[in-house]
């Protein structure tokens, strides 16, 4: 039997006032949820995980006040780009937190979802002066791909969205200094590997700093052959696929860890 399904995960159809691509998204991005409550990435019940509604100017997020190993495919709420509510969903929104999440996707036709957290490690990263360094696999896959974006408080005002996006420009990973990390997807799937392994990164370079012993860095020209061999969706010859398997390939075995450690999502 193929392990690209789980025969035994629970998959409630989809509901008949939404489309079963809206439905897939959901399923998706609650699985997300839990995937990132099952390794230890979350800040109670703060930061957010957004995805755009296919085809539509709308977007999902998680009720405010539910922990992320509660979310839900039905839970998740339905919000305009301000963050105001387009369903008659009876959960809140934390408004002041989707600032962040709507200035990436309107300004990015290809920020299809946005995963922001608040680690240990992605907060130490963001408090040191020289930031992500190239010196693990893992950190060189974002070689050239990496924005900073100064601390201005807590993000409730709104006026820091352009100041967000400038920031951000066309970069994949974002980090706010004094804060955390972000990172922009064009599925849940490619936001949640790049995710994975920007943490990676962040824990690897924090535990070799950490030894008082002289870095290694690599040679010229590695990071930028890594880099361009990892998260990139442009044709590879290198790849037997014909593309990097980073951003699609885990999530299907992804979505089996949910259905095995966090079951219920998919309702």
């Amino acid at each position: 039997m193929s392990p690209q399904t789980n025969p035994n995960a629970t998959r409630a159809p989809a509901p008949t006032h939404m489309s079963p691509e809206e439905w897939q998204a959901r399923i998706d991005l609650a699985a997300c949820y839990r995937l990132v409550a099952h390794h230890g990435w979350t800040d109670l019940i703060y930061t957010h995980i957004s995805l755009r509604v296919p085809g539509t100017a709308h977007y999902l997020i998680n009720p405010f006040g539910w922990s992320f190993d509660e979310i839900t495919a039905s839970s998740l709420v339905k919000i305009d780009s301000d963050g105001q509510k387009v369903d008659d969903s009876p959960h809140d929104v934390h408004r002041a937190g989707f600032v962040i999440h709507s200035a990436i996707h309107t300004a990015r036709d290809d920020a299809h979802c946005v995963l922001h957290l608040h680690t240990r490690a992605g907060m130490a990263i963001s408090m040191l002066k020289c930031g992500l360094l190239p010196l693990s696999q893992h950190a060189m896959m974002f070689h050239g791909k990496v924005a900073y974006h100064e601390s201005e408080g807590l993000a409730v005002n709104l006026q820091e969205r352009e100041r967000l996006a400038n920031d951000l420009g066309n970069h994949m990973v974002m980090v706010l200094r004094n804060h955390g990390t972000l990172v922009v997807g064009y599925t849940v799937a490619e936001a949640f590997s790049s995710m994975w392994h920007l943490e990676k990164a962040c824990q690897a370079q924090l535990d070799a700093m950490a030894c008082g012993q002289e870095l290694n860095f690599p040679p010229d020209g590695v990071a930028e052959q890594i880099s361009r061999l990892g998260f990139n969706k442009a044709a590879l010859r290198e790849y037997p696929e014909g593309r990097s398997p980073l951003g699609w390939k885990e999530w299907p075995a992804m979505l089996r860890l949910a259905d095995k450690v966090s079951p219920g999502y998919a309702v």
